[in-house]
């Protein structure tokens, strides 16, 4: 079936009874691919059919479909043109993993962040109108989604208008309650038929043209809003002025049209409530779904990783966090929807009352943190360096302002590989930097990283780790000094070039140095450690014998330690030479996390040519 799909609006040549075959032939597609690209299965698997009956009903790309987060939309690109090269998922100049306006016109947002495909989506019905244009607008967001605050702003906003705006609930986990028996099912089908919203909207217009009309009315809303709320779901939707339809099974294609098809021809804000099973169809997926929302490669017949057995900068955090629970009863965890992401399911099983999951709403964790911290806790927050970006007014006002000790764990800081320029934690030194108050460290390798959380633990203030999502580095492993507030540690000692690394690019420092030592130069190398408060006397010492310092960071140059650093050369008057290696303004896009590194010029090899460039 997938043969006859060769472009947008192929599927709409199908029959109806055919579509399941097409829904079949596409799961087996999924779960071909994204064992060997890897990628986010479980939620594609359970938007198959939901996603074929939105291309039945829309006519792409005319009308605009806005994905929230992205990560269901495979079976999209599947339907849009994009199979013969779908084997490109997530590669370097292949597909991205994420909807992309540059790779197809079939894509209206570029989506890989929570909670904005309704505020996307109620723009473009406004422009849309004032242009008169004429399209139609489907948002499509997840369950999970709906944590987040922004969603519910949009909501609010949405529920003014007077022209068709259609948003798609895919509840994939059932964290909306389902509604079931006889008289729910006959008046949701009553209340969402043509023949009934006609009639309503008659009986309205007719009853506010006679005297005292308008109060008639509204004695008549109260009366059946009471009764809906005992027998029909949906309630907060209807109450914020937002018709609501469903549940409707989101494996039942004619079901899914006809739903869809009556919400497109209505006037205003509607929201389709859809229930669907993540991981539908590949069993390990639906026994494990939070596993392969976001898997790496695995074998088919198993479901395990091929990867199997490497330790990340995660598990080790995982490990060292849950010691940390057993030696202090103060600490606390908190995630923003990233309880195994982040690894913090293990703290969770030891300690569930000291384990908290705000859902996702970063800005609400930042806050909610402050209050244990204040309340006499010590809160680790883990979250992802793209995600923390979002509370960004939380750390600065709730947090540094008033100098509160809340541990910032910055998962997935730096370059993130496949995921690509949304999920690229490229940021986070620059924007958490310039905070008062706030101490930035980053570990060089695994061990660094225990013993960094130990000292933030037992620190005061604010205090922000950031380490990548790669492999946890197991070199240096002798070189484990005291940490001490600011303090920076010397690797190596050599003469005229001073190599500064931040975090994960002391490992790229030592490489570089290896291939600079065959050029006659053997360079002093630095682990950092902290990017603020740095170690200003260690600097000024190795100023007096090194014409060049070079920074290496896997973060943006504007604001970063590059920059701290040359400010500080130049306000001292220091004789010597900054260098800065750091990520170039312009957003790096979906490779392996080497392939990244090269393109923004700071892997090994590079660091090293550019500074045998200036030397030479």
């Amino acid at each position: 079936m997938l043969e006859r799909i060769t472009g947008p609006g192929s599927v709409k040549k199908l029959q109806v009874n055919e579509l399941p075959e097409l829904a079949d032939d596409i799961r087996k597609l999924l779960i071909e691919t994204v064992s060997r690209t890897g990628g986010h299965l479980a939620s594609n698997l359970g938007a198959v059919e939901l996603t074929i009956a939105l291309h039945y009903v829309y006519t792409l790309p005319g009308d605009k479909i806005i994905w929230d987060v992205g990560h269901q939309s495979y079976t999209h690109k599947i339907l849009t043109g994009r199979r013969d090269v779908f084997h490109t998922l997530r590669q370097e100049n292949g597909l991205s993993g994420f909807p992309r306006r540059s790779e197809s016109s079939c894509d209206a947002w570029d989506s890989g962040h929570s909670s904005n495909s309704i505020s996307a989506g109620l723009g473009y019905v406004r422009a849309r109108d004032l242009n008169h244009d004429d399209y139609s607008v489907c948002s499509v967001i997840g369950d999970g989604a709906l944590t987040g605050g922004m969603a519910y702003e949009a909501l609010n906003n949405a529920a003014q208008l007077r022209s068709n705006f259609v948003i798609v609930l895919n509840d994939n986990n059932m964290s909306i309650s389902r509604n079931v028996g006889g008289v729910h099912n006959y008046l949701a089908q009553l209340r969402t038929s043509p023949k009934y919203t006609d009639l309503k909207d008659s009986v309205k217009q007719h009853l506010e043209k006679r005297p005292g009309g308008n109060e008639l009315v509204r004695r008549i809303q109260r009366t059946k809003n009471s009764i809906k709320e005992l027998m029909i779901p949906g309630m907060f939707f209807e109450d914020m002025g937002i018709t609501y339809i469903g549940p409707v099974d989101g494996h039942d294609i004619p079901a899914l049209i006809e739903a869809l098809r009556i919400a497109r021809r209505k006037k205003g804000p509607v929201l389709v409530h859809v229930v669907t099973q993540k991981g539908r169809g590949y069993l390990p997926a639906v026994r494990h779904p939070e596993r392969f929302h976001g898997t790496s490669p695995f074998e088919v017949e198993t479901g395990l990783p091929r990867d199997n057995g490497v330790t990340t900068y995660t598990d080790v955090f995982s490990t060292v966090m849950v010691k940390m629970g057993e030696r202090n009863p103060k600490v606390c965890a908190v995630t923003a929807a990233m309880e195994e992401g982040t690894g913090l399911k293990r703290f969770a099983i030891h300690f569930p009352e000291r384990f908290f999951d705000t859902g996702i709403a970063e800005e609400h964790a930042v806050t909610f943190a402050a209050g244990l911290a204040l309340g006499g806790m010590i809160p680790v927050a883990a979250v992802y360096s793209a995600f923390l970006q979002r509370s960004f007014d939380q750390i600065m006002d709730d947090v540094c302002l008033q100098n509160l000790h809340v541990v910032f764990c910055v998962d997935r800081a730096g370059f993130v590989g496949a995921d690509g320029a949304t999920h690229n934690g490229c940021f986070d030194l620059s924007y958490l930097s310039m905070m008062p108050n706030m101490t930035v460290m980053a570990p060089k390798n695994k061990w660094e990283l225990s013993d960094m959380v130990k000292f933030a633990v037992d620190a005061d203030g604010p205090v922000a780790i950031r380490y990548p999502k790669a492999k946890a580095w197991d070199g240096l492993e002798d070189y484990r000094e005291e940490i001490r507030p600011g303090r920076a540690e010397v690797i190596e000692e050599g003469a005229d070039v001073a190599l500064l690394a931040v975090g994960a690019m002391v490992e790229t420092a030592c490489g570089a140095a290896e291939i600079l030592k065959k050029h006659g130069i053997s360079p002093t190398i630095v682990n950092v450690r902290f990017v603020k408060p740095f170690d200003r006397g260690l600097f000024r010492k190795l100023a007096e014998h090194h014409h060049t310092f070079v920074t290496i960071e896997e973060n943006v140059r504007s604001g970063g330690f590059g920059e701290q650093v040359a400010d500080f050369v130049s306000e001292e008057e220091l004789p010597v030479r900054v260098q800065i290696m750091a990520v170039p303004d312009r957003f790096i896009h979906h490779a392996s996390i080497e392939a990244q590194r090269r393109a923004a010029g700071i892997d090994r090899e590079t660091v090293a040519r550019r500074i045998l460039e200036k030397t030479e």
